[in-house]
């Protein structure tokens, strides 16, 4: 099975049932953020500051890496510390950056269910990059796979989970509130951004790991120490608020773990798989979404969610299936 087609060329069926295990962890984990952080919320909002969360996911992740190393479960290359090639990783870390601060500017400028909608996009910018940097051709059958995963992903976001007591629609009802839809032009200049951003980076940091002949877990630490210096800033210059562990509890912990194991599984994915396969992943975790907010939010599946579900399963079938 080729890249292309989801596996990893050249396995045996063991480690590619490894493989296929690592995707269904890591969709789970993405599936579980959302509920997870709404366990965390205290009179309706989360007690600690987000920076803090994004800084000890970006040191937990740092911290796991060198570990690795340090226990030889990853051999650190032979002659001089490869130290010229970490500095491309910056680049990688100010574009997570930068999404990661777009989203919550985007919030100013349109409505949560609108850039729900809207954000899927992103699909298509990673797709795009794939192509034309990693010189990928997509088939006429893949590419209406990817339509179909945007779809999916709009539909889901516009109704697939409701609040029994609330008409309002969405990913997170039970958050909603009677906000009408709304975009500005300046919304939808920094939505087009936010999705070319999100996409470059994608396809930029498989084309580094790819590249470079080093072991997965170094090219984590160079990655990750330019994303603690640069979340560390951001929550410095950040203003007044709670202390860095303030407000954390047991379930921010979870989040905080659960995202640091999930950012080195896409890590691997993007070295040995592709972006095109992070996008099914994150895509099917929707679905894990939805259970778990329907079993520990008490919110209702709708009908619009199993039709997002179907419309992903169509998606993996052409993407992934026998042409």
């Amino acid at each position: 099975m080729s890249v292309e087609e989801g596996g990893m060329p050249g396995l045996g069926r063991p480690r590619q049932a490894r493989w296929t295990l690592m995707l269904l962890l890591s969709t789970a984990m993405y599936g579980a953020h959302a509920p997870l952080l709404a366990l965390c919320h205290v009179d309706g909002r989360v007690p600690f500051r987000p920076s803090s969360a994004v800084l000890l996911t970006e040191l937990t992740k740092l911290l796991l890496c060198a570990f690795s190393l340090l226990v030889g479960w990853q051999a650190w290359p032979r002659g001089a510390p490869p130290w010229r090639q970490a500095a491309p990783f910056a680049l990688s870390a100010l574009l997570y950056g930068a999404n990661n601060n777009l989203v919550i500017y985007l919030q100013r400028y349109m409505d949560p269910s609108t850039y729900q909608v809207l954000s899927n996009l992103k699909i298509g910018s990673t797709a795009l990059f794939y192509c034309l940097c990693l010189r990928h051709r997509l088939s006429a059958r893949q590419g209406l796979a990817l339509l179909l995963l945007m779809a999916a992903g709009a539909c889901y976001a516009a109704g697939g989970l409701q609040d029994p007591g609330n008409t309002l629609p969405g990913p997170l009802a039970a958050a909603a509130s009677p906000m009408p839809l709304h975009i500005t032009p300046l919304g939808l200049l920094l939505l087009i951004l936010y999705c070319l951003i999100s996409g470059l980076s994608s396809v930029y940091t498989e084309l580094l790991m790819k590249r470079q002949h080093l072991p997965l877990a170094l090219q984590n630490l160079f990655l990750y120490t330019f994303g603690v210096l640069l979340n560390l800033g951001l929550h410095a210059g950040g203003g007044p608020g709670p202390g860095l562990l303030e407000g954390f509890s047991g379930w921010a912990a979870l989040v905080v773990l659960s995202q640091a194991l999930n950012g080195l599984l896409m890590s691997a994915v993007m070295k040995h798989g592709s972006s095109i396969t992070r996008l099914f992943v994150v895509s099917c975790s929707l679905v894990v979404n939805a259970m778990l907010s329907a079993a520990l939010l008490r919110l209702q599946l709708t009908a619009t969610f199993f039709l997002a579900t179907l419309l992903i399963g169509l998606a993996v079938r052409l993407y992934y299936g026998s042409h």
